[in-house]
């Protein structure tokens, strides 16, 4: 029977599921919630399960290794790095450490290491707090990455990683979603990595969104029906692995998209999804892919000016209206 509850409850359950099934999953970090009505939950399971939960001082590069370590000595860790922009701190242990032990070894030693970090613009972060790292670690081979929009997702995604990857997994969170609510079914359920989600079905232009982009494109799909403009919304779910044939039926069907992710647009998710559609599915286009990001600027700390950058809804629904004619 499914309950309601926010984001970042759907990833305590499912931290509390997995914790009950298997031994070797281990949390470093303070937790998976920094506020609201998970604090509560998490606390018993903190209580529950002490010797199995680590809270290390603020030193990034030091637990992120010890993490990629303890994976490669057979435990299943799950990292709470809390803010993503905290991450940079331990890039040579996730990067050249984590990755490069399971890409280079061509999987022979496994690393099934889980790095959890929120990202993206939260109001008023400032710079140091809001980044959107995913096209850095999209760009590392040996990582998969998971943008989970919805709390059912995040539960089916996070027990994914947890349980049946060999692989480390960047799982990004965006802060603003944390305490959005949503459905979640009491089943002990793992969604697959590499199979994405059709969001809504349309004729005229695909959207592909990912994470909190995912519920502005939909806010943006309801404008437009308004308009007579059908749009079809796709979420990746994950990067790495990516679920091109679902894009790609999506683009065939509708022969325009637009391609959104709350990153820089410079060698962004977006930028690097339009490529893949450019070269896989240019014949099928009827127009110009449009992406919509975050303008190559820093992200300024005045909620005004952050929202001018914020790839919002309404950007969203002009950049349809280009393409759609």
């Amino acid at each position: 029977m499914p309950q309601e509850m926010t984001f970042g409850e759907s990833l305590i359950v499912a931290l509390e599921e997995v914790m009950a099934e298997d031994k070797r999953v281990i949390l470093i970090g303070g937790g998976l919630v920094s506020s609201g009505p998970g604090q509560a939950r998490f606390a018993r399971l903190r209580q529950k399960y002490s010797s199995r939960m680590k809270s290390p001082p603020i030193a990034e590069l030091g637990f992120c290794g010890i993490a990629a370590g303890a994976a490669m000595a057979g435990l299943r860790p799950l990292v709470d790095i809390g803010t993503a922009t905290f991450s940079y701190e331990a890039i040579p242990q996730i990067i050249n450490e984590a990755a490069i032990a399971y890409s280079n070894s061509g999987g022979q030693t496994n690393v099934p290491v889980t790095y959890v970090m929120r990202y993206g613009i939260r109001g008023g972060g400032g710079v140091q707090h809001s980044g959107s790292p995913q096209p850095w670690y999209w760009n590392t081979p040996g990582l998969q990455i998971v943008m989970p929009a919805t709390p059912a997702d995040a539960k089916g995604l996070l027990r994914t990683a947890l349980l049946r990857s060999q692989d480390p997994t960047i799982f990004l969170i965006h802060e603003r979603l944390m305490n959005e609510r949503g459905p979640v079914t009491d089943d002990e359920y793992e969604i697959p990595f590499g199979q994405a989600a059709l969001k809504r079905e349309g004729r005229d232009v695909t959207i592909v969104a990912t994470s909190i982009q995912v519920p502005r494109a939909l806010t943006a799909a309801d404008a437009l029906a308004r308009e007579n403009i059908l749009a079809e919304v796709v979420d990746p779910r994950t990067l790495q692995p990516l679920d091109k044939t679902s894009l790609l039926a999506s683009i065939q069907k509708t022969g325009r998209v637009v391609v959104t992710d709350e990153s820089h647009d410079n060698c962004g998710v977006a930028a690097g999804l339009a490529a893949i559609i450019a070269d896989e599915a240019f014949k099928s286009l009827r127009a110009p892919i449009k992406r919509v990001a975050i303008p190559p600027v820093p992200v300024p700390f005045s909620v005004s000016l952050e929202d001018y950058v914020t790839p919002t809804a309404e950007r969203i629904i002009e950049a349809a209206r280009t393409i759609v004619v």
